[in-house]
């Protein structure tokens, strides 16, 4: 998933913005899903990605802090999940040289 936000320690970081990108790695039991085809039961992806929107509407300091609201909120979303890694990547960070990008994983 790919967003402009405004995360970052620097002032310029929060009010000019950066590109990201978010990539999610969610495991749940999804059984009866399958069982029953009915999308309700599961971890809908429309509503994944609505989630995620919303945290990176918030502007955070680091993005450690982006990936933990990320997943907190997924969890309070869907209770079925069983366990959620996020990446959370900047693409070309102002650090005074020329990096592609820097990312942060966090899993629970």
């Amino acid at each position: 998933m790919d967003f402009h936000a405004f995360h970052g320690c620097y002032d310029l970081e929060q009010r000019t913005g950066s590109h990201f990108e978010v990539s999610l790695r969610i495991s749940a039991e999804l059984g009866e899903v399958a069982e029953r085809d009915d999308v309700t039961l599961a971890v809908n992806y429309l509503t994944v990605y609505e989630v995620v929107r919303e945290q990176m509407a918030v502007t955070q300091h680091t993005i450690e802090r982006v990936a933990q609201n990320i997943i907190c909120a997924l969890r309070l979303r869907f209770p079925q999940i069983a366990g959620v890694e996020c990446r959370v990547t900047k693409i070309a960070p102002p650090l005074g040289g020329k990096v592609a990008k820097v990312s942060v994983t966090l899993s629970e």
